[in-house]
């Protein structure tokens, strides 16, 4: 998550940040942000009550992203507190200041839930834009079932099936990566013939490209070939801008995800990230290659790998790191307990209402 908003905010300022001062978030980590909020609610409320529609609490996290921003905000109350009866927005993110910023353009998304009263599907663009991919990526710390339902996050409002399949190979490729390990470099083989952080983020991207084609995956044959031939092309020429360039032309989530496989395989080096992150930065679209590039890499190579001196100074390091532990600790140890299991986190509930 850090490497997706870093990813992001570098690839605004087309890799070259400013020397000192806040790094500021775009609109991509904010929506991040609320994805792995709601995904948090949602296992709350599937602990609780038993049955949970996941891709309706991710609604309702980008409602409460919505509100904050100002955005339909009477639509957002008729729909989500219609009788005025519970403090709305509810969780902890909303307080966030970071978070009610406007920080960049997310068409799609806005158009779709400035039109919230229509539902699923009547509310969706027919976009195929970035942002229904790179808003999703904090599902693949949750592991498959959450990967699994990444296309339906993505088509609450992109209803392209190109942004829808381009998220969930996204999400995969991205939980592949994160459960990938990397192996002891040779201690009697000089460094810099021997890196095995570089040949983990190739092996993880291979792997995930091989193993995409799947029941609960659908991919075409021209889109796995895609894939291959992004992740080729890293391998024969890495770091081409020309090829940069055709991979990833325009802002869609499809050139999201091809962009960023080339970026990732051409600098897959532990010491390599900064200069990846430059590199996406000079796509067409440098935002939100970069930030998918940042993910992958952020991915294979854990938090710390990233710069210090760039993630302490982005305004939203601390929120998420907080939603990423918070993210595994659900998972692992369900703080708010569960029906019959008391609460060992009696605040729990009320940082993530599961209703």
């Amino acid at each position: 998550m850090l490497g997706l908003a870093l990813g992001e905010t570098l690839g605004a300022a087309r890799g070259r940040p400013p020397a000192t001062g806040v790094l500021r978030a775009g609109v991509s980590t904010q929506l991040a942000c609320f994805t792995a909020e709601g995904v948090i609610r949602a296992l709350v409320r599937g602990s609780h009550k038993g049955v949970c529609y996941g891709p309706g609490v991710v609604l309702h996290a980008y409602s409460r992203w919505a509100f904050v921003q100002g955005i339909a905000q009477e639509k957002m109350r008729a729909r989500w507190n219609p009788y005025d009866n519970k403090g709305w927005p509810d969780g902890w993110l909303t307080g966030v200041p970071a978070l009610a910023e406007r920080r960049g353009s997310a068409p799609a998304t806005v158009t779709a839930l400035s039109r919230i009263e229509l539902g699923e599907p009547g509310m969706a663009t027919p976009s195929r834009g970035c942002h229904a991919l790179t808003r999703a990526l904090p599902v693949a710390v949750a592991g498959p079932w959450a990967v699994a339902q990444a296309g339906a996050l993505a088509a609450l409002t992109h209803g392209d099936p190109a942004a829808q399949s381009a998220t969930l190979h996204a999400a995969f490729l991205a939980h592949h990566c994160l459960g990938h390990p990397v192996a002891a470099r040779d201690p009697f083989t000089p460094p810099e013939q021997d890196d095995p952080s570089g040949r983990a983020v190739r092996e993880a991207l291979h792997a995930g490209i091989t193993a995409l084609p799947g029941d609960d995956r659908p991919v075409t044959e021209q889109e796995h070939a895609r894939l291959q031939a992004a992740f080729k092309h890293a391998l024969e020429e890495p770091a081409h801008p020309g090829h940069l360039a055709r991979l990833a032309p325009d802002p869609t989530a499809p050139a999201a995800l091809l962009g960023a496989v080339y970026a990732a395989a051409s600098f897959p080096g532990r010491a390599d990230i900064p200069a990846a992150l430059a590199f996406a930065a000079g796509a067409p679209d440098g935002e939100s290659v970069a930030c998918v590039t940042g993910a992958l890499l952020g991915a294979v190579h854990g938090a710390e790998a990233l710069p210090a001196g760039l993630v302490s100074r982005h305004e939203l390091a601390w929120v998420l790191d907080t939603l990423a532990r918070d993210l595994t600790l659900e998972l692992d140890d369900s703080p708010s307990g569960m029906e019959h299991v008391p609460a060992w986190d009696p605040h729990w509930w009320e940082r993530y209402p599961g209703w």
